[in-house]
């Protein structure tokens, strides 16, 4: 569940680390009602970032296949062969 706080609950800088690193999820900062920004850990941002350029691979990845833009994996492994001199 998205935790939201309160700019104000930024002055007590221990508490808030702690429920970043406790929650392992964004934590939502409001400034006079309204969303004004978003915090989390490093592991969270880390994993985020890291499936993000996952998806985003994948999507490529579907597209050239959707595109016809693939080949036999015997083929594929003798080429990198062939380019490394293996």
């Amino acid at each position: 569940m998205p935790q939201i706080r309160p700019i104000r609950d930024l002055k007590n800088t221990t508490a808030i680390s702690n429920l970043c690193h406790e929650t392992r999820e964004p934590i939502f900062i409001t400034k006079n009602g309204y969303g004004d920004m978003v915090i989390m850990s490093m592991e969270t941002f880390e994993k985020s970032t890291f499936l993000n350029n996952l998806y985003d691979k994948l999507a490529l990845a579907e597209a050239d296949l959707r595109a016809g833009r693939v080949s036999d994996v015997d083929d594929a492994i003798s080429g990198i062969r062939e380019q490394y001199g293996l």
